[in-house]
């Protein structure tokens, strides 16, 4: 506001016809500096993209049209849904030639960005039917696209029986057949009990087809699939069993995956871990949708009682879900289209016997995206998740890189070690879901072998970053932490496993905002790891457990 014009000796206030006339004076001149400055710059406008503008395109359009394919492959990491047939404030609608003249420019456009397109659904509507495709790159080698999906659920709702029948195309007996291909170790096939973290891998061509081929002995072969694949499901099975409970936070934890699978047994219902498992995903901010498998053996009025009580439990104010029933593929487009905004929580009701609603499952797998954002040009960040030790090859270990890209030949610096320093390390070879490759970006998961290092100096939790990144380990950290349950209260001194990423140590409470907490109260905490300093970074995820959930929260600040 103007308030006067001050000279040396008086303050006169200004009358409201000359605040008016020097104001619009100003306007005037910046304008015409305005003009100068910009001289015969045109700005020339986007044409409006109508629902006839893929029929028969104009040259503007056509220009249009592969900027805006362009960036949706971009934004979607090399896939994206397409819709044909519909225009902004015009009915949706084509006539069926109009259709396929649509679908023929713009398959001969996406052949530009070597992308294929699919057909995912089709519906009628006033002015005729819309389509909705699939864009998705090709990917040559091992620079396919990749999606990770923890497999959560109690022990025996059949998580590793459908993992076997999605990946190997047979159906199960009834008596566990599919799940004898996933099993690691001789007791879980005696048990019929995963007890480690299982992989498994789904592969889908440019098209949306599975590519999985099981060979004469029933085994995939890893590199065939992802040779032919564009993108690559990967499915993390984790133990349901409350003894391995800690096995599966890691799996949750350090394997970074997308989503979670929550698999819930028809006959049973959310019994033991479900809730547990559910509540942990909903803390590490996965995505979950729920799978409620042997819907052939569980009798009507079973089955709609387990309906009934998930979807209580998706609606209650600790999850604060939208139960989706899907029936049909409508069904499926719309669940994959809002599932990323994290309120959606689709339901498929399969059963692993008879093959009812597999196919559903496998289209909502195949329109999946992670829609992470592309991290490849920073600092490169790998955490360690595995080691092997290879005949011939020597130390391998294998993680997920969180950020940055990493080549053959370079340097890192790994660790920290129970001292806490970093040791320069060489990458002399690295693969991805068994194939080899000369590079790996970020929100990629790959094996790396080392040079001149011991396994034995190696443990899961230890990270390698870039030198650029000058990596400090903490020993001391401020983390803000919200109590899920405890029996008792929590004060100073209280100890509990730490799990953050790929770390999984004790911690103690070495001081707190107040003197004691309670299920359901929320405090500022500051932690000591009591074996060896670890590599943090703040805002990182963390769940603070002494058998079951404690306290899930936040890292807030490193105390160096």
């Amino acid at each position: 506001s103007f308030e006067g014009n001050c000279n040396s000796t008086v303050c006169r206030p200004f009358s409201s016809a000359s605040v008016l006339f020097t104001i619009t004076m100003a306007e005037d001149s910046l304008l015409d500096d305005l003009d100068e400055a910009l001289g015969d710059v045109h700005l020339k406008e986007t044409p409006r993209l109508t629902k006839t503008s893929l029929v028969n395109p104009t040259e503007d359009d056509e220009k249009a049209l592969l900027t805006l394919i362009d960036s949706l492959l971009v934004e979607g990491n090399g896939e994206s849904l397409y819709t044909l047939g519909t225009g902004e404030g015009e009915s949706p609608g084509l006539s069926v030639d109009d259709l396929d003249a649509a679908m023929g420019h713009l398959e001969r456009m996406c052949d530009t960005f070597d992308a294929a397109v699919s057909e995912v659904r089709r519906r009628d509507e006033e002015g005729g039917q819309v389509v909705e495709v699939l864009l998705r790159k090709r990917c040559t080698g091992a620079d396919f696209n990749e999606v990770r999906i923890a497999v959560v659920g109690n022990v025996d709702a059949g998580k590793s029986t459908l993992l076997g029948v999605l990946t190997h195309d047979q159906l199960d007996n009834g008596r566990g057949l599919s799940r004898q291909r996933l099993f690691r170790h001789q007791h879980e096939i005696d048990s019929g009990r995963t007890s480690s973290v299982a992989h498994d891998i789904l592969g889908f061509g440019p098209k949306g087809e599975v590519v999985n081929k099981p060979g004469h002995d029933g085994q995939l072969d890893w590199v065939q699939v992802c040779t032919d694949a564009s993108k690559v499901a990967t499915f993390i099975d984790l133990a349901g069993h409350e003894r391995y409970l800690k096995t599966t936070v890691f799996g949750l934890t350090g394997h970074v995956p997308h989503f979670a699978m929550l698999m819930i047994g028809a006959n049973a219902g959310v019994v033991g871990m479900t809730k547990e498992h559910l509540g942990l995903a909903l803390a590490l901010n996965v995505p979950v949708y729920v799978v409620v498998t042997k819907i052939d053996m569980c009798p009507p009025n079973i089955l709609e009682t387990t309906l009934k009580l998930l979807q209580k439990i998706l609606k209650s104010p600790g999850c604060r879900k939208i139960p989706l029933l899907v029936n049909s593929m409508d069904d499926v487009v719309v669940a994959a289209t809002n599932f990323i905004s994290q309120r959606v929580c689709p339901v498929f009701q399969i059963s692993n016997v008879t093959g009812e609603n597999l196919t559903l499952l496998r289209s909502f797998i195949n329109l999946l995206n992670s829609r992470s954002p592309a991290r490849d040009d920073e600092p490169a960040e790998f955490q360690i998740d595995d080691t092997f030790s290879v005949p011939g090859v020597g130390t391998v270990v294998s993680g997920t890189n969180l950020k940055g890209t990493v080549r053959v030949n370079d340097t890192m610096c790994l660790g920290p070690d129970t001292l806490g320093n970093f040791q320069q390390v060489v990458i002399k070879g690295i693969h991805r879901r068994r194939m080899p490759t000369t590079e790996v970006r970020s929100s990629q998961t790959c094996s790396f072998a080392l040079k001149k290092v011991k396994r034995s100096a190696i443990r899961k939790g230890m990270v390698m970053v870039s030198p650029l990144l000058k990596p400090v380990a903490t020993w001391e950290f401020e983390g803000e932490i919200l109590v899920l349950h405890h029996p008792t209260t929590i004060t100073v001194k209280y100890e509990a496993v730490i799990h953050c990423g790929s770390i999984r140590q004790t911690a103690s409470i070495v001081a707190m905002d107040q003197q004691h907490i309670r299920t359901g109260d929320k405090t500022v905490a500051r932690f000591r790891f009591v074996r060896s300093p670890e590599y943090l970074q703040p805002g990182a995820r963390l769940i603070f457990r002494e058998g079951r959930t404690k306290a899930v929260g936040t890292v807030v600040k490193l105390i160096s």
